[in-house]
């Protein structure tokens, strides 16, 4: 058996030593597009073998097989002029003119990621180590499945990269109260790295008993992404998990009219991270009714989830308290959600469950459409006794979400739980930020000396941020 664990090790050890590669982000990206060959490219020889039709998208000359296979292949320059002047334009340019998925899957990944390594001798090194181990054994797929969960966990410290990883105890805490079923059309319309859709298959696993229903699987689930690493890890995510054509679309989720979407677009269950805190790009606002239209890409988000649902279909997601809270279209964004869906949950997490990367409040909303909202149950997840904050070597943990399992069912109010009636809801003009009632809040009486040292430090930001801006207009 491989030591999986150890082969990532060293890969890892020659990657530091390259020059080319700076920051876990890169050398995510770099090892990505590796593994996604290797795996890839060992998925075709045994489709070769289970199928003697099957024809591999990718040109023989390139085949994983051909030129990093074996050990004494070629390195150095000779490599690494290989991988940059032939091998990624080669797989940009494929042929995807038969409308075959696994070309186009292929096509998509090498347009939007890159060979950062700048020694042959390097890239040999990682492609002997990668060659260690073989995909088509389940045993070697699963141990390095549980180990990818950890590469991508990485990404969450990579400063921007971070917003495409959501933690594993979220991602599986949604889809357990989502509970999605066989045959049921499920949808991640801001993927990532592909942590829900991961999660979705193995909850579906498990009430898979024959080959037809793993294919139902890989037939009803769909992600979309619009950046090139998270299309690429989320792609292999979802082949490391058995599904040989994974359906994930490289697009914006906001680039088509709404109404571009009827009947047939619609799922039965959605399970999400929108981006927050984003500007909404290419004037994409313009694509929702004049009612709706914001810069905020987590409200048109939202506008987009409540019509792509079923009637009587189901949401799972996560938002940030600004989405809770605001006037105009924020408001009337709030106001549509509580008419048309059934918002039964607001899980209130504390602020440090995506650090470091986004330091803003975060929230679990729980949906169902076709009933207007009545009352909302709000529970407040408090972090583990001791902690200050959560964080990479502290991060939130799945079984910290037991005691909400089990309220699920029964609820009661108590310290950290309480519901509240939609009649209240309207009186605040449908704000949903409503802080925990039994908690007394701390005022603060601030005296004159405080308050001027307040203004003080104020005007010396707001100085800071004008010679800042003054510079970056000379």
């Amino acid at each position: 058996m491989t030591n999986i664990s150890g082969t990532l090790k060293s890969i890892r050890d020659i990657m530091w030593q390259d020059t080319g590669l700076n920051g876990d982000a890169q050398r995510i990206e770099q090892l990505g597009w590796m593994l996604f060959l290797k795996i890839f490219s060992d998925k075709d020889l045994e489709m070769e073998l289970m199928d003697s039709k099957y024809k591999s998208p990718i040109p023989p000359q390139f085949h994983w097989d051909k030129w990093a296979g074996n050990d004494e292949g070629m390195t150095g320059d000779e490599l690494l002029e290989f991988v940059d002047r032939k091998l990624f334009p080669a797989l940009r340019n494929i042929n995807v003119s038969t409308g075959n998925q696994r070309a186009l899957i292929v096509r998509e990944v090498f347009e939007g990621n890159n060979n950062y390594m700048k020694s042959g001798i390097n890239i040999r090194k990682v492609l002997n180590k990668l060659n260690e181990i073989d995909f088509n054994k389940a045993k070697d797929r699963h141990a390095f499945g549980e180990l990818y969960e950890n590469i991508l966990k990485e990404l969450q410290s990579a400063g921007k990269s971070g917003e495409f990883y959501t933690p594993r105890a979220i991602t599986q805490f949604i889809t357990d109260m989502i509970d999605p079923k066989l045959g049921e059309k499920i949808l991640d319309p801001a993927c990532g790295t592909g942590g829900f859709l991961t999660c979705a298959i193995e909850h579906l696993m498990k009430q898979a008993n024959s080959v037809e229903d793993r294919q139902s699987i890989a037939e009803n689930l769909a992600g979309w992404e619009y950046k090139p690493l998270p299309y690429l890890l989320a792609t292999t995510n979802l082949i490391l998990h058995d599904i040989e054509v994974p359906n994930i679309t490289f697009r914006d989720a906001l680039d088509q009219p709404l109404t571009n979407y009827t009947e047939k677009h619609r799922v039965n269950a959605i399970l999400a991270n929108p981006p927050f805190g984003g500007i909404v790009a290419n004037n994409n606002e313009a694509n929702f009714p004049q009612t709706y239209r914001t810069k905020e890409s987590a409200d048109l988000f939202l506008i987009l989830m409540i019509h792509l649902v079923k009637q009587g279909g189901r949401a799972g997601i996560v938002l940030p308290d600004g989405s809770l809270t605001g006037e105009g279209i924020k408001q009337r964004v709030r106001q549509r959600l509580l008419e048309e869906c059934n918002l039964h949950t607001i899980i209130r997490l504390p602020n440090s469950v995506f650090q470091p990367y986004a330091t803003v409040a975060t929230n679990l909303l729980f949906f169902e459409k076709g009933k207007p909202t009545k009352e909302i149950w709000y529970y407040e997840h408090r972090m583990p006794e001791g902690y200050k904050a959560y964080s990479k070597t502290k991060p939130i943990q799945v079984k910290e979400f037991d005691p909400i399992k089990k309220w699920w069912k029964k609820r009661k109010a108590s310290d950290v739980c309480w519901k509240v009636d939609i009649q209240t809801i309207k009186d605040r003009g449908f704000d949903l930020d409503i802080k925990n009632p039994t908690k007394k809040e701390e005022k603060h009486e601030y005296n004159s000396a405080e308050l001027m040292e307040m203004l003080r430090q104020s005007f010396l930001k707001s100085e800071k941020l004008l010679n800042q801006l003054k510079e970056a207009v000379k």
